[in-house]
């Protein structure tokens, strides 16, 4: 399967790059946050990444001021073994590099089958947000390198 980057059009289809808040508080709190050696560890809310000082611009200019929780998806990963898709968009912020696996919703069939063929992968470098639209399916990242991967 060919990576592609995030800066290629591909990824159109599925997001878009979050350039216009800033994350460093974010990506700070991250580090401290727990990386298993085998597996993933997934929070869906953290109260101290939900005090950093960029949730209240998440939460205005990527939600429009609904509720929002911010929490984690860390570890090691080198598969695809499920896919889910959201009823909103999802902002992931790469901490480390990371590789998300990517397909479209609307590529399910009636019958409620996906062909894993259409996903693509992307590199997404460490420090950089991604907003991926409700109709991404998408699950854990991929590791980059042996040191597993924070999100």
């Amino acid at each position: 399967m060919e990576v592609l980057k995030i800066t290629d059009e591909r990824f159109r289809l599925y997001g878009k790059v979050v350039e216009q808040i800033d994350f460093s508080d974010l990506l700070r709190r991250m580090e401290d946050t727990p990386l298993p050696e085998d597996g993933v560890v997934y929070v869906a809310s953290d109260p101290e990444l939900e005090s950093c000082s960029c949730a209240e611009e998440i939460c205005i200019s990527g939600y429009g001021g609904m509720p929002i929780q911010i929490g984690y998806c860390n570890g090691n990963n080198d598969r695809l073994n499920a896919v889910e898709y959201h009823r909103d968009s999802e902002i992931d912020v790469a901490v480390t590099d990371c590789i998300l696996l990517l397909g479209r919703q609307q590529d399910i069939s009636r019958d409620y089958h996906y062909d894993t063929g259409k996903m693509e992968a992307f590199f997404i470098p460490a420090g950089t947000a991604v907003e991926l639209y409700a109709t991404t399916l998408h699950y854990a990242p991929c590791n980059v390198s042996s040191g597993g991967f924070r999100t």
